[in-house]
């Protein structure tokens, strides 16, 4: 198996990059990336699926706080986010000097005294917390900017219902691990110094059943697909993430449920373009529209609206309209609509079509065309030089 690329790398940044370009970056490979854009492309999935794990990661403080620290250390398989989990960095610094890397056990005892851990305070804590999941989601456009609902299936572990996520068949106990004591941690000794390891009997539970539930295997759990419903905010973009708090992984033995996260992918629209809260159109209109002036329609997340053009126009002029973009996630307003006309040139004239051209074009003069006559005049004076 191939290492894991660096993040920035996979995102193209430098290490001193900004919140801001980093966002910027990700929505642009995101977009460049997107599978709606590579279909049945297995590689350009892949490389999807790699981006968007390098955002969650530099996205977040804590997170890159923890990787430019730790490196893909600090992300154990298996431990939440549906195999890609992040740890707590304090974890990981447990981790470094527990294990005899940096100075032996008893750095990892001091460490682990000063952060309230140690073999009591750990004891029925992470090891019986169940893992957080991660679900990937991709979803309308106009489902994004306006809000919607959504009904997603996933299979999860889930309370044993014959033995109620105890573990234990019934009328069986449940009883103090006999070789830890109830620490959920044994002592090794290594020379000098002792280092304190996770219980290989109970798994760091503290605790052992007499006799296993048969359906469970003493787990407390077992794997079924469950239906959660979404309701997914208006605003919402490419990259946003929605915390389902008690919707992931069971504990084992009674443990509290970790938290579901649903990361979303955005569609492209037709005739929409967002950036931020922003949206922008671009509308075709004929000549005499723009130079005689017109009332023409745009469309709008509301529906038609009408958009008043004045004489002498310009092809490529944008005009704003006001709190008619993406509403804020905050709740905060809306974004604005901007529409760029664009002057579209007719390509099949009939014969009369071209008699009334051609006798507007020998009826302009400079008073018609202002800035044409002027980028003449200066392009002789160039060449007369």
């Amino acid at each position: 198996m191939s290492a894991k690329k660096d993040y920035y790398e996979v995102l193209g940044v430098p290490r001193s990059a900004s919140a801001e370009d980093i966002k910027k970056a990700y929505r642009k490979l995101a977009i460049q990336h997107h599978p709606d854009k590579h279909k049945g492309d297995k590689k350009a999935e892949e490389k999807f699926k790699e981006i968007g794990e390098a955002y969650e990661v530099l996205s977040e403080p804590q997170k890159r706080d923890a990787y430019d620290r730790f490196g893909h250390r600090a992300f154990a398989p298996g431990a939440g986010m549906g195999g890609g989990g992040f740890h707590d960095p304090f974890e990981v610094f447990r981790e470094v000097f527990s294990s005899g890397g940096v100075g032996g056990g008893i750095f990892g005892d001091i460490f682990e005294g000063a952060f309230g851990g140690g073999a009591g305070g750990r004891r029925g804590g992470r090891s019986n917390q169940g893992s957080d999941l991660r679900y990937d989601l991709e979803i309308d456009f106009l489902e994004a900017v306006l809000g919607c609902e959504k009904e997603i299936t996933l299979r999860r572990p889930v309370p044993c219902s014959s033995c109620e996520g105890t573990g234990a068949a019934s009328g069986s106990k449940v009883v103090t691990c006999s070789t830890c004591r109830g620490q959920g941690q044994v002592a090794v000794n290594r020379g000098f110094f002792s280092i304190a390891q996770t219980c290989p009997k109970c798994g760091g539970s503290g605790q052992s059943i007499q006799h296993p539930c048969k359906k469970c295997h003493g787990e407390g759990r077992v794997e079924e697909n469950a239906r959660i419903k979404l309701k997914i905010p208006a605003g919402v973009d490419t990259g946003s993430r929605l915390r389902s708090a008690g919707q992931g992984e069971a504990g084992p033995r009674g443990g509290k449920a970790g938290d579901l996260y649903v990361v979303l992918s955005v569609a492209s629209h037709p005739v929409f373009q967002r950036e931020e809260e922003d949206l922008f159109c671009e509308v075709p209109v004929s000549f005499t529209q723009l130079a005689l002036g017109s009332e023409i329609s745009v469309p709008s997340l509301d529906g038609e609206l009408k958009l008043r053009i004045p004489p002498g126009t310009a092809s490529d002029k944008v005009f704003r309209l006001r709190d008619q973009g993406v509403p804020s996630l905050s709740g905060r307003g809306r974004g604005d609509l901007h529409i760029r006309v664009r002057i579209e040139v007719p390509k099949h004239l009939n014969s009369a079509q071209k008699d009334a051209l051609e006798q507007f074009g020998r009826l302009c003069d400079e008073s018609t065309h202002p800035e044409g006559h002027s980028f003449l005049e200066k392009a002789r004076k160039l060449f007369k030089g």
